[in-house]
């Protein structure tokens, strides 16, 4: 299964927006490198790909929750850390296989690409709706 970035995901801040597109964009090449039997070695590359770009991403998102006194970042913090955690058991069971596996697919789905889904229209909205609210709030 591929991601697909729609209308649900949408938080309303453009820079965290376009790199949840982006973010998509890099878990459907690992899925799509898996798909095509590129082996072990292309499956790990697409996965620290990812992994970059992940850790890219949640810094940007940290980064803005602090300059916007997100009363909720220490949560979310903790939810970055388990995607962290889930992509280290990735690396973990492609050097266990021979290589990306139905199994390994299924993992990012359920792991990565349900989880991503859940995040963005939960905890990534709410601080885009934080940040909108202090903007509106700054203005009266």
């Amino acid at each position: 299964m591929y991601a697909e970035f729609d209308e649900s995901l949408v938080t309303g801040n453009e820079m965290i927006d376009s790199q949840h597109k982006e973010l998509i964009a890099k878990i459907n090449s690992l899925v799509e490198s898996c798909e095509k039997d590129g082996g072990k070695v292309a499956a790990i590359k697409m996965l620290d790909y990812l992994a970059e770009y992940t850790e890219f991403h949640f810094n940007a998102e940290e980064k803005l929750q602090e300059e916007i006194e997100y009363p909720g970042i220490e949560e979310h913090k903790k939810q970055h850390q388990e995607l962290y955690r889930v992509v280290d058991e990735l690396h973990e069971m492609l050097e266990e296989q021979e290589g990306p596996t139905e199994e390994f697919v299924e993992q990012v789905n359920r792991n990565v690409i349900q989880w991503l889904y859940k995040h963005i229209k939960g905890f990534d909205r709410s601080v885009a709706e934080y940040k909108n609210l202090r903007k509106s709030s700054e203005l009266l």
